[in-house]
């Protein structure tokens, strides 16, 4: 201190010094940050055991609060926090009382997010405690708004971003995520969120929120979740000009760049946390989710819940709708608004358990199932310009323009809505379908609720009540003529944290369509017939633990037949297994 006084001079003074140099401050300079340049490159060290100040930062282990005195003492904490000592059920009281005070879904959205970020357990209890109150602040439709405002909102990662810049070095990218005993990535590119386009890098709020739903669904450790985004750049000109957008300000690579990026990833997590890691495709395009679930599917354990998660949820809505529409799955025609990745997968499904079902050859089941377009039905004259997914539905049929004219051409039981568009099963299509049908079923599936084809007040009061109504995003019950009508929701979180929970712990190394089909005959066995007698064809949301202890049973157990299950000996009782496994979100004891 002596020298530098005097290399200061008497003409020096303190406002006069550079102001790159000692930016560090404070009494005890340990680490020579007070002797560091602004240009210069410091260590910067953390404390890495969990006691005192730095527990209270981590959200693993941080108990707010509800610190017992013994463990304030032993771990540190004496001073740190106020001194009373809460219940973890009172705190979940406090902060649902909270909640509940603000008027916006997306203000809702970021208090549970900021609740995860500090304190883990008691973001999963509020969750898995308040379920069908809290699921679509979390997930959709909530967290579509989440990602459109990404940018603004984001605080700090919960993920890995990985982008075009990581080309050639994704594996050590990989390895700078904190944990290594991952079992379940959620994946997503960002082209296709929800029924709101390109989102690009904003698209991470989806992976998020489905592995959230991972865990308080379906039980899986949060320590054993990754989601990822997957950053080729955006083609949505409104990002690219936004001062605050978080991703590359770029064109979306496609062809051999993209292949590569995604080529690498897929070998660089194998490498990295092993076989049998469950990969899911999230909101990836329409050309890209049917080319990447071909490439990989035999390669490695991959799942895509719009093509095959919806379909599965779907199905089993269907199956549990025929003991109120009565007659077998064969016995009904079925209609599809919207070919994409989710019509297709639902369609096929449907066709696998026909054919299960009747066996009779899946070509002569697909004859049964009909879909329309952007341009009209799908039929044969249009089959040189269809895209491959959507060539097994080319019909022999003349050409109908629009869903109003097929409705009243083919004349559906079943009419299923996968398009992403809005406002599109007008009342002159509920009408027509209520006309030749005792009884319609008809779901409208898009995400969020602004992109519905109807909602449930419309489905139900145009169909003067006689509509069965399933929808993607929750809908309020209806009153109609004296009557209350409950709508339920089809939404893929009833399969696949159950369905990854089968997967995670039977040890499968592969997904097979039959592991598909039996999580949804596991779904539909879970209606009572007090939920059938209110029209409901989907179990309450409070139950949804039990159901995917259920669903995960026979997932396992349809692992284990295929000789896909890798964990042996085998449980005696699968569903008693699947409850073991299973995360729980109460606070532990300190030592």
């Amino acid at each position: 201190m002596e020298s530098t006084m005097k290399e200061l001079g008497d003409s020096a003074s303190v406002l006069d010094l550079d102001p790159k140099t000692a930016v560090g401050g404070g009494v005890e300079d340990v680490y020579g940050e007070d002797f560091a340049t602004e240009d210069q490159l410091i260590t910067p060290w953390t404390v890495s055991v969990a006691s005192g100040y730095s527990l209270l930062r981590d959200p693993r282990h941080n108990k707010g609060l509800a610190f017992t005195e013994k463990e304030r003492d032993a771990h540190y904490l004496s001073g740190l926090l106020p001194p009373v000592v809460l219940s973890q059920q009172l705190q979940e009281k406090k902060l649902m009382n909270s909640i509940r005070q603000y008027q916006l879904p997306i203000q809702k959205y970021m208090a549970m997010m900021e609740l995860e970020e500090r304190n883990e357990r008691l973001f999963y209890k509020l969750l898995i405690d308040n379920v069908e109150e809290l699921l679509p602040v979390v997930y959709t439709p909530t967290v579509g708004e989440a990602c459109q405002k990404y940018g603004s909102i984001f605080r700090r990662p919960q993920g890995l971003y990985i982008s075009l810049k990581e080309k050639g070095r994704v594996l050590d990218v990989l390895k700078n995520w904190p944990e290594r005993s991952i079992q379940v990535i959620v994946v997503t590119d960002g082209e296709r969120i929800l029924g709101l386009g390109d989102l690009g890098c904003q698209g991470m709020g989806i992976p998020v929120g489905k592995l959230s739903l991972y865990t308080a669904l379906g039980g899986i450790r949060p320590s054993a979740c990754l989601p990822i985004t997957i950053d080729v750049g955006t083609n949505n000109e409104k990002l690219l000009n936004d001062e605050f957008y978080i991703g590359l300000k770029q064109r979306r690579a496609t062809g051999q760049e993209y292949s590569e990026l995604l080529h690498e990833f897929m070998s660089a997590v194998k490498q990295c946390y092993g076989e049998k890691v469950l990969i899911q495709f999230e909101d990836f395009a329409n050309h890209n989710a049917f080319e990447l679930l071909a490439k990989y599917r035999t390669s490695h354990l991959v799942f895509n819940d719009d093509i095959q998660g919806t379909a599965s949820v779907v199905l089993a809505g269907v199956v549990s709708a025929l003991k109120i529409l009565g007659g077998s799955l064969a016995d009904h025609k079925f209609l599809f608004l919207g070919a994409g990745e989710a019509g297709t997968g639902i369609a096929e499904l449907i066709a696998l358990e026909m054919s299960k079902r009747t066996n009779t050859p899946l070509e002569e089941c697909r004859k049964r199932i009909y879909l329309v377009d952007s341009k009209g039905l799908i039929v044969k004259s249009r089959l040189e310009s269809l895209q491959h997914f959507k060539q097994p539905w080319a019909h022999e049929h003349e050409s109908v323009k629009t869903l109003l004219e097929a409705v009243n051409a083919l004349k559906p039981t079943v009419l299923i809505g996968a398009s992403g568009m809005g406002k599109t099963f007008t009342k002159e299509v509920v009408e027509a379908m209520s006309s030749f049908n005792e009884k319609p079923l008809i779901m409208a599936l898009s995400n969020p609720t602004s992109q519905a084809e109807c909602t449930a007040e419309e489905a139900y009061t145009w169909s003067k009540g006689k509509v069965i109504f399933a929808s993607g995003s929750p809908f309020d019950p209806v009153e109609y003529e004296g009557k209350v009508f409950v709508p339920g929701q089809g939404n893929n979180a009833y399969i696949f944290p159950g369905f990854g929970l089968g997967v995670v712990m039977s040890g499968a190394i592969r997904v097979h369509d039959d592991m598909l089909l039996a999580a949804s005959e596991a779904l539909a066995e879970q209606v009572t017939d007090a939920e059938y007698e209110k029209g409901l064809i989907y179990p309450p949301f409070s139950k949804i633990r039990k159901i995917s202890a259920e669903i995960a049973a026979k997932v396992a157990a349809k692992a284990y037949e295929l000789g896909l299950a890798s964990r042996i000996p085998r449980p005696a009782s699968l569903v008693k297994y699947a409850e073991s496994c299973m995360y729980s979100p109460v606070y532990r004891n300190y030592r």
